[in-house]
């Protein structure tokens, strides 16, 4: 199974159309490092690629040509060496000419793009121009770009104001895994867990297929979870600075804002973390915290107080290695059985209700589906509360244009959940409270969603809409 690809059926739908479409295409792939993008274009196309090179990875200019010029080799080219990109494309121009055929594909891959853009080489120029000069009029031609520096490959590619402006024909971001595709990884490769096990492995990695290839079906998610991240060696411990340095130029400034929403796991608006950070709320502020939210570490949650409002959005940090590994990795830890040892605390219980959150936040769609209003135009937001002392916080709550709202409580537990009476209270007060101050006129459904569904009580029997973590696996 290890060649194989599971789950990216609509990217594949994609990928299938674009090459179908009877014209050039120019299709721009993004995401994290490790989630697969390399791996999804290669085993696509393993057998139609006409010209395929990748990225020299901190390399210099001459490093990246000589790479470039070496792929080239690969695919037939016989002429000398070029030293700058525009002759370099022109050659590979002269040797992709040899090689169309009417009414073929012509597939080229050209993966890690950013790492050719070294200073001053002029890179994105050239490719802008072999695109605009030649590829673009080659109705065989499919050129696919991949890079792992999402903000980069946005700012320079997709958005760019030169040379490549509205030339991208299709932008594809690869996200991780959902739950139910990566139910689909493990049972691909033989792991037994049942769908509890699943869920504690996706709350510390996320859906990150690379992260989920270092388990062992012999093994216990926290056995594993022991060997990746607390062991001597461990694996995914040394991969948090890689992962940022892949992304960023400079990654420092971007893990500073980790680090500030690591402290505050509800949000914070870009005021405060400009205020936790003693630096000016500025455009370069904003556009850092727009890299992330591409990037899939943030989600920018509108929120609500008389309307729903975007310019006071709570930045949140979503991405489940990243908060893992702050949490537990990331501090002295010396015990190899740290994850074994303290499953079942305070602090890990506390973490697993957090974490269930954050999956359910991923999942709306499917939430959406499970409650059947799937087709209904909503909105999705937080809520905090200005007058309630502490202050009332609702994390999901799902606006419906049928003038419904759900709102969500959600629960984590290992056994059925049993309502107890104080609970019911807080959520009919937070329900109340949010009425109060936003002033809506909906309907409003609280809505409880755990992991193995609710036992009957008095009080379990008020909440009229329940879903359990199945709902997620859809």
């Amino acid at each position: 199974m290890a060649n194989e690809i599971v789950g990216r059926r609509k990217e594949l739908e994609l990928l299938e159309k674009y090459y179908n479409s009877g014209k050039a295409e120019f299709v721009a792939l993004y995401g994290r490092r490790r989630v697969g993008k390399t791996f999804l274009i290669r085993q696509r196309f393993r057998n139609e690629l006409a010209f395929d090179m990748t990225g020299v990875l901190e390399g210099s200019k001459s490093e990246q040509v000589m790479a470039f010029h070496s792929a080239m080799k690969a695919s037939g080219y016989t002429g000398k060496k070029n030293s700058n990109w525009m002759d370099a494309f022109y050659a590979l121009r002269e040797l992709l000419a040899a090689k169309i055929e009417s009414g073929k594909r012509c597939v080229i891959f050209i993966d890690e793009l950013p790492c050719l853009d070294t200073p001053k080489a002029g890179f994105v120029n050239a490719l802008g121009h072999f695109w605009n000069s030649w590829a673009n009029w080659q109705p065989e031609i499919m050129l696919i770009v991949c890079g792992s520096a999402t903000s980069w490959m946005v700012r320079n590619v997709i958005d760019n104001h030169g040379g490549l402006h509205d030339r991208i024909t299709h932008e594809m971001p690869l996200h991780p895994f959902t739950l139910a595709e990566t139910e689909g990884f493990f049972k691909a490769n033989g792991f037994p867990w049942e769908r509890l096990s699943i869920l504690q492995a996706y709350m510390a990695i996320g859906g990150v297929p690379y992260y989920m290839s270092l388990f062992d079906k012999a093994e216990s998610p926290a056995v594993g979870i022991d060997r990746l991240f607390f062991s001597e060696n461990a694996e995914l411990k040394k991969e948090y600075r890689r992962l940022f340095s892949s992304l960023f130029r400079n990654p420092a400034p971007y893990l500073e804002i980790i680090d500030a929403l690591v402290k505050h796991p509800q949000g914070l608006t870009r005021e405060e973390i400009a205020k936790s950070l003693s630096s000016a709320n500025n455009g370069r502020l904003g556009d850092m915290l727009m890299d992330l939210v591409y990037c899939d570490f943030l989600r920018k949650n509108c929120v609500r107080e008389k309307k729903v409002n975007k310019n006071s959005a709570i930045y949140q940090l979503v991405d489940f290695y990243t908060i893992f590994y702050n949490t537990f990795a990331g501090k002295a830890q010396t015990r190899e059985h740290f994850w074994s040892q303290n499953v079942g605390t305070p602090e890990v219980n506390t973490w697993y209700g957090l974490a269930y959150e954050r999956v359910c936040k991923a999942h709306m769609s499917q939430i959406k589906a499970a409650l059947g209003i799937a087709g209904v135009a909503t909105e999705y937001y937080a809520w905090r509360s200005k007058s309630t002392t502490p202050a009332a916080q609702i994390d999901i709550i799902i606006d419906r244009a049928d003038n419904m709202i759900n709102l969500c409580e959600v629960k984590y537990s290992e056994a059925v959940y049993t309502l107890e009476k104080d609970e019911y209270l807080r959520i009919m007060h937070r329900r109340d409270a949010f009425r109060s101050e936003t002033g809506s006129t909906c309907s409003i459904i609280p809505t409880m969603i755990t992991t193995f569904g609710m036992n009957r009580g008095a009080y379990s029997d008020q909440i009229t809409v329940k879903l359990d973590m199945d709902a997620l696996f859809t």
